[in-house]
């Protein structure tokens, strides 16, 4: 997969509006290029022991080099807030943030879903997307540039679905009877959960799976043996959960809103 931003954004902006982990790293990268910079700068003291021509000279490879580290870290910077989330066998997913007028590149590898956080206007090349609040679209595997057509930034989960595909049909074998089936094909099922504030839902059986929150709760599973097990999301929140059987507990006072993507 290769992503690469272009446009008119502020890149600061962009790199603080990210996780605390993307965060982490920013910090990592830009000690990183102090720590370069100083390896590069001359003395004071070996400026005057050299002479003033030799310094000359040595500045102004020292100015190449400055540049030189400063255009690899800052590239390294960049690749490590690129946003991917979950990497495994099966998928990988990344949580991308669009400014207004911002395009992104897709080598097109694999197909994908996309889910979407709200909504916003995106061109493609070939259509324009009119995305709403927990859409889910799929892409076949092409290369494409996708384009912010609107005035906000728009916020989306990418999954890329690194298998085959099957041509088997699971439709709505084992969901529960309030889950939404969004779409399905030879490469994933993808359906939405709603769970309201206090309430249960019956037992139901999940594949391997990918979450995309919209609207977290303090949720707990309760599986088939009786022991039960935290499973709280929170909004915005992307995660890989394990295939299993359970009752899923909406403990909190928020009603939860799950898009789930299973890889076939």
């Amino acid at each position: 997969m290769c992503r690469v931003l272009q446009g008119g954004a502020d890149v600061g902006k962009y790199f603080t509006a990210e996780t605390p982990r993307r965060r982490g790293k920013a910090r990592k990268a830009r000690g990183g290029w102090f720590a370069a910079v100083h390896s590069v700068l001359p003395s004071s003291d070996a400026e005057e022991a050299e002479g003033a021509e030799a310094a000359r000279a040595r500045r102004k490879v020292t100015m190449i080099r400055l540049c030189l580290v400063t255009s690899m870290l800052f590239a390294v910077s960049f690749l490590a807030n690129a946003g991917e989330v979950v990497r495994n066998g099966r998928v990988v997913v990344t949580d991308v943030t669009l400014q207004p007028g911002d395009t992104e590149t897709l080598d097109g590898t694999h197909p994908s879903v996309t889910v979407y956080f709200g909504a916003g206007s995106l061109e493609t090349g070939v259509t324009t997307i009119m995305c709403q609040a927990g859409q889910a679209t799929f892409a076949p595997a092409r290369a494409r540039t996708i384009r912010n057509m609107g005035s906000s930034p728009i916020h989306y989960a990418r999954i890329e679905l690194l298998g085959t595909g099957k041509p088997e049909t699971w439709g709505r074998t084992g969901l529960a009877p309030n889950y939404k089936l969004l779409f399905e094909n030879q490469f994933a099922r993808v359906y939405e959960i709603r769970i309201p504030a206090h309430s249960n839902e019956p037992q139901h059986t999940h594949h391997d799976r990918v979450v995309i929150c919209l609207s977290g709760a303090r949720l707990s599973h309760k599986f088939p043996d009786g022991h039960e097990e935290p499973s709280t999301l929170k909004t915005g929140e992307i995660a890989w959960r394990a295939g299993s059987t359970h009752i899923g507990q909406n403990l909190g006072d928020t009603a939860l809103w799950v898009i789930a993507v299973e890889p076939k």
